[in-house]
């Protein structure tokens, strides 16, 4: 492992992270052959610093280079009643194998463990078979498969509209009780200030949806449209039906455009009819644990912005 310091993300790092976050990215896509995956540059990528920042404060960690002072790399992670979730990490090209995401990683297990987390969660990309053998040998196991799906939305809207979509309504602040049970109910986890924060709006950036059933909320839905990601989750909904529901209406804010969300691979109901509305298939990811778990029972939409696990 080279030489280097880690320490507290600050204020003075947003710029530099954000480089950070939209060079590795797209160096580590492109050297495979795949696209840009953040064409509007760094000026884009400061959301996740500024979201963050203002979701937890002082929950960032970044490696530094003791000669430079230039940043090798830098991890969010977020903790919740039930779970720390790590988010996104990055390294810079420069330090690729120099044991800097290793260094990361170990930074937020620690804290896990100091803190008597039940368990640290992330969704990691299938493809890069690097940051699976980091997460598999720290202890983290697979719990779940997602298909990552990108759907084209004609500026008319969809052709097709999933049944029981006139039963989905914009979120208030009164339903985060009933979203944070559900959650409990379906994911084993609760992420009340996800919910709060998304629902006040402050970056103007968020919708936030819920489809009630006889009894209450069945399901909720977060989306984010950005020039740095336009994507779909966290979702948490009881049936596959319900989440079809909740993905039509949250994709209709993003007529003549393009999004993106990951649905479970086991949920074969939701998967066709995401197929027949033109969805196509862009990337494939993991659910990672360490630690406690419980079998989603309903279905769970991981995303990138909040992270969830």
């Amino acid at each position: 492992m080279s030489a280097m310091r880690l320490r507290t993300m600050n204020e003075r790092d947003c710029s530099e992270v954000a480089e950070l976050i939209c060079v590795s990215t797209n160096y580590w896509y492109q050297a495979r052959g795949g696209p840009v995956i953040f064409p509007a540059g760094p000026e884009a990528t400061d959301i996740y610093f500024q979201v963050y920042e203002a979701m937890d404060p002082g929950c960032g960690v970044v490696a530094e280079n003791p000669g430079n002072g230039r940043l090798m790399g830098s991890c969010f992670f977020h903790p919740r009643p039930r779970h720390v979730s790590l988010g996104i990490m990055n390294v810079h090209p420069n330090y690729f194998g120099r044991g800097v995401a290793r260094a990361l990683l170990q930074f937020i297990i620690d804290y896990a463990d100091q803190n008597d987390c039940r368990s640290l969660r992330l969704t990691q990309s299938a493809m890069n078979l690097d940051s699976f053998s980091l997460y598999t040998r720290a202890g983290f196991v697979p719990r779940c498969a997602y298909q990552d799906l990108l759907i084209h939305v004609p500026a008319s809207g969809l052709p097709q509209e999933a049944e029981g979509r006139m039963r989905v309504r914009p979120a208030t602040e009164a339903d985060v009780p009933a979203m944070t049970a559900l959650e409990m109910e379906v994911s084993g986890i609760t992420r009340e200030k996800d919910c709060r924060h998304t629902i006040a709006n402050r970056e103007g950036i968020w919708e936030v949806l819920v489809i009630e059933g006889p009894d209450g909320i069945d399901g909720w839905m977060i989306s984010v449209k950005h020039a740095a990601m336009n994507m779909l989750g966290p979702c948490v909904a009881r049936t596959q039906q319900q989440a079809a529901s909740l993905i039509g209406q949250a994709l209709d804010r993003f007529r003549g455009g393009c999004a993106v969300f990951l649905v479970p691979v086991d949920s074969a109901q939701l998967v066709r009819q995401m197929y027949s509305w033109g969805a196509r298939n862009c990337e494939l990811h993991f659910c990672q644990v360490r630690g406690d778990f419980q079998p989603f029972q309903g279905v769970n939409m991981p995303t990138f912005l909040p992270e969830t696990g």
